[in-house]
This record gives C-alpha cells, structure tokens and sequence, in this order.
C-alpha cells in the first residue's frame, strides 16, 4: 500500500554533496521508520540511517555519521538524505524504505516497503 520513489542519485566528486529524496507515491505515510540502506557490487546491504516518522528520532550508521543527515518533510510525504563530504566508499545504489513499526530501526528485515534504488557514485 506504500509506494515509494526515490530520486537524487548521481556521480559527484569525492568531498562534493548530493541530497536523495524518498517521496511516497501510492498510500501515506503513518506512524513508522524512513530509513535508508545501500548496497555496493559484491557486498551486503548495509543500514546508513533511519527516522522515526512521528517523533523525527533519528540513527545514523557510524561511516556516515556526521557527514549524512535524515530528515523528513510532512507536508510532501517525504524522507531526505542530505550527503556531504562524500568518499569513494560511499558509492552504493542507495534504497529508501519503510518500516510500520517505529523506530529508529536499523535492521532490513523490518522495513516492509522499499523503493527501487537509485545510484550515487563518487570518484576520487
């Protein structure tokens, strides 16, 4: 019932910034977890951060922390993930998803609803 669509990805030069929006199309968004997970080529996914939706509690993976922000727009039904002082290990194909249970969480498993990817790729 949730639809989720992303957007943003790109390439960007090591320490450049990118911001990845997860909006939902299809269904709203009610009291749950926005997070956002990324797989590179031959690697696991991997959690990068999370929102509590009601409450805007928020978890960040410790690679990311400091340089990554989430956030949420109410009024668009909307998750960001503004992205700076990226680093060539920060390239992945980057996913949006929903969990309707609250959080933050930081375990895949949980989150029922996932957009389709969108690559970000950073070069050095």
């Amino acid at each position: 019932q949730v639809q989720l669509v992303e957007s943003g990805g790109g390439l960007v030069q090591a320490g450049g910034s990118l911001m990845l929006s997860c909006a939902a199309s299809r269904g709203t968004i009610s009291s749950c977890t926005m997070g956002w997970f990324r797989q590179a080529p031959g690697k696991e996914r991997e959690f990068v951060a999370a929102i509590d939706w009601r409450y805007a509690g928020t978890d960040y993976a410790d690679s990311v922390k400091g340089r990554f922000t989430i956030s949420r727009d109410n009024a668009k039904s909307t998750v960001l993930l503004q992205m700076n002082s990226l680093k060539p290990e920060d390239t992945a194909v980057y996913y949006c998803a929903a969990s309707l249970f609250g959080g933050p969480i930081r375990v895949g498993t949980m989150y029922a609803y996932w957009a389709q990817g969108t690559q970000v790729t950073v070069s050095s």
